[in-house]
């Protein structure tokens, strides 16, 4: 009876604990592989967390809890909404789907399911030459003449992967991921050097949807690689995250992943900002 009693006087608290239960079972889920089926272009237990996720977000941020009062007034129900925004933190920190892979396998066939999207934003690159300004075309080829082949030579790496998952393609797949962020984070420096405005803006635009995959896929092999591959990986890569980030319109990235799994902007921002952050306290 109590319990019915505490559920029926605390609503709030008790829907953000179902909530926080749904976001901690579905990662656990999704560690393990079980993925109840698919949704769009990402899994059940992927838009369910989402979803549970986005409504956390929205009971942290009760709209009725924004009015001031007086000093000498408590706000009322400040403690219980201070609460409500700390376990929904902890919940927002819990792994997500694109950021703890489970298995070499798994990433490897995310990373398969990421080939469409790569493919169409290198060839966004191929053809973004044309919309600069004559003086900048060339130098935007020179940044990104090695896109095509990096991509493919990815995924084909990948697709081996699945076919017979050893040790050796795994390695592979970690050197290749980490040439091509290279290649990628190069490119993003060069076309910041551009000084036309609307040529600079077409250059890092399509150079950044690159990015995104290939962070996502970095953050994918990375999450089934041990310490020491990790830190192997990191030692490769001498143009860091932290020196192209300015340049990054973070939005833009969101929506990408989001598209990608099926999910909440929320949710998509919460694992772009998780990957980003594993990747520089990694060294990358």
């Amino acid at each position: 009876m109590n319990t019915l009693s505490n559920i029926w006087n605390n609503p709030k608290t008790s829907v953000t604990g179902l909530l926080i239960a749904t976001v901690t079972v579905g990662a656990v889920l999704s560690q393990q592989g079980v993925n109840l089926g698919h949704a769009g272009a990402g899994t059940v237990v992927a838009l369910i967390s989402a979803i549970a996720t986005a409504f956390l977000g929205l009971l942290a941020r009760d709209p009725g809890q924004l009015q001031t009062p007086p000093p000498s007034i408590p706000p009322a129900g400040a403690s219980a909404t201070a609460k409500l925004g700390t376990l929904a933190l902890i919940a927002l920190l819990l792994p997500v789907p694109f950021v703890a892979g489970c298995s070499g396998t798994t990433v490897a066939q995310d990373i398969v399911n990421w080939t469409p999207a790569l493919q169409s934003a290198v060839a966004t690159v191929d053809s973004t030459a044309a919309l600069l300004a004559p003086a900048d075309g060339p130098i935007f080829v020179a940044a990104t003449v090695g896109f095509d082949t990096a991509s493919n030579l990815l995924v084909t790496q990948a697709k081996a992967y699945l076919a017979n998952p050893t040790a050796s393609l795994l390695a592979q797949i970690q050197s290749q991921i980490v040439a091509f962020q290279q290649q990628v984070n190069a490119g993003l420096l060069q076309a910041a050097k551009i000084v036309d405005p609307a040529s600079q803006k077409h250059a890092l635009s399509a150079v950044q949807a690159v990015a995104t995959v290939v962070t996502a896929m970095l953050a994918l092999i990375q999450s089934v690689s041990t310490k020491s591959a990790v830190a192997r990986m990191a030692g490769q890569s001498s143009i860091k995250l932290a020196a192209v980030e300015p340049y990054l319109d973070h939005r833009q990235t969101a929506e990408v992943v989001a598209a990608h799994y099926s999910e909440s902007l929320i949710a998509a921002q919460n694992q772009v900002e998780q990957a980003e952050q594993n990747q520089m306290l990694a060294g990358f």
